[in-house]
């Protein structure tokens, strides 16, 4: 929740989650210059596509609930560099 407010506040972007798929052409997405390489890359995806005016859509999926435990969030490291990576991201100014 937290997490969507601040992508909202940076990007005008209404998002409940960032999930695991997404569809771009694939120049269009070279074009975006996207340089994270672990958690924040999620989110640098839609943070400078967002500021390339690029058409962002949430769809709503089923899913069924984890099996095992999230590399992310299950550990306090895993934890620490996610939120360390989305501010970085969420710091950077206007892509080009």
């Amino acid at each position: 929740v937290v997490l969507a407010r601040m992508v909202r506040r940076r990007t005008g972007v209404r998002l409940h989650d960032l999930g695991p798929l997404r569809a771009a052409r694939r120049t269009e997405l070279l074009g975006l210059g996207l340089t994270d390489r672990r958690s924040g890359y999620p989110l640098q995806m839609v943070v400078r596509a967002a500021d390339a005016d690029w058409r962002i859509e949430e769809r709503e999926v089923p899913y069924r609930p984890r099996t095992g435990a999230s590399k992310v969030t299950g550990t306090w490291r895993g934890t620490w560099h996610a939120v360390r990576d989305m501010r970085a991201v969420l710091a950077q100014g206007a892509a080009r």
